[in-house]
This record gives structure tokens, C-alpha cells and sequence, in this order.
């Protein structure tokens, strides 16, 4: 069966929620910015898959655990009517658990993703603060957006200060 749905596959840290100086794996410590919620419905509602692609390094280590990344993913889907598709992370960090290809710029979690739901990457997006997740989405051929404050600093395709001005930007496309 040929690819035919299209995805925006998003970073968590950083472009779902505020991201923490050091790992965001308590509840109390999560901020999911105004905008948020809205810009994954609008993306639902224009009939994207929405799949969020993250590291979780401080699993390797050792500072939390899988069950606190569910935790996290289930605020989310709270404020956000269920809008997220799935989940993948990697528990990986090359200095505690070695290399991984299922660690960003790797892009083995967003091939599974991929196959699984029939993506098709000239449709689909990458949305990411970090470098890493503007590689990983090229590397699959996909289009990136780099959620920053500053425009002219991006490396993405295109650059927006938030998810919801990304969402807007895609619907544009």
C-alpha cells in the first residue's frame, strides 16, 4: 500500500512544553504554552497525523523513567482532547547507554512512525527547537520548522517563536 497520510511529527521539550533547565519528568514542573492545544487541533482538524519524536536521555541516566514520560504525554493529551497520535522516545545518551539510531538526529523512531501509519514525507513536517530535530526530519525528507525566537537565526525550512504560529504556517503551505 502506498504512503498517503501526511504527519507533523513534533519535539516534545521545548515546542509542547516549556522546556527545563535541567529533565522535565514531574508533572508539577510541566507548562504547556498558550497556543498549544489549539495549534494541534487545527492540525487534527486539517487531517494531520500528529506524533511526537523525543529524546528522553535522562532515562539512561537513571533520573526517571519510562512511566514518567507516559505521565507527561497523558497532560498533554488532557489539555489537548486526546489530539496526540502516539508517542515515541528515546531512552538513550551515548555516554550512559551508548549510541542509538533511535536517538535525534537519528531518525529511526520517525521511519517506524513512518511505516506504521503510512506516512508520506513530501506531506508531512518536523517540528523542532534543536537542530537535531530539524536533521533527523531531513534525513526522512521531510519539511522542518525550528520553533525560535529569533527568524533570522533559524537552520529550518521555515522558522516560528511557537507552535501555534508553526501550525499556522503549515496550514498555509
Amino acid at each position: 500500500m502506498a504512503a498517503q497520510n501526511k504527519c507533523v511529527f513534533l519535539d516534545r521539550d521545548g515546542v509542547l512544553n516549556e522546556d527545563c533547565p535541567d529533565y522535565l519528568y514531574k508533572l508539577e514542573e510541566l507548562v504547556i504554552p498558550e497556543g498549544v492545544a489549539e495549534a494541534l487541533r487545527i492540525l487534527k482538524d486539517a487531517g494531520y497525523l500528529l506524533i511526537v519524536i523525543t529524546n528522553q536521555a535522562g532515562i539512561a541516566k537513571g533520573l526517571y523513567t519510562a512511566d514518567n514520560v507516559y505521565a507527561i504525554h497523558e497532560a498533554m493529551q488532557e489539555v489537548s482532547d486526546n489530539a496526540l497520535d502516539d508517542l515515541y522516545f528515546s531512552p538513550y545518551h551515548p555516554a550512559y547507554s551508548g549510541n542509538s539510531l533511535s536517538r535525534k538526529p537519528g531518525s529511526l523512531l520517525i521511519e517506524k512512525a513512518m511505516a506504521k501509519y503510512a506516512i508520506d514525507p513530501a506531506q508531512s513536517w518536523m517540528i523542532g527547537d534543536r537542530d537535531r530535530d530539524r536533521e533527523a526530519g531531513k534525513n526522512v525528507g521531510l519539511k522542518t520548522v525550528h520553533i525560535i525566537p529569533n527568524a533570522e537565526e533559524s537552520t529550518g525550512d521555515y522558522a516560528a517563536v511557537n507552535l501555534l504560529e508553526a501550525a499556522r504556517l503549515i496550514l498555509q503551505q
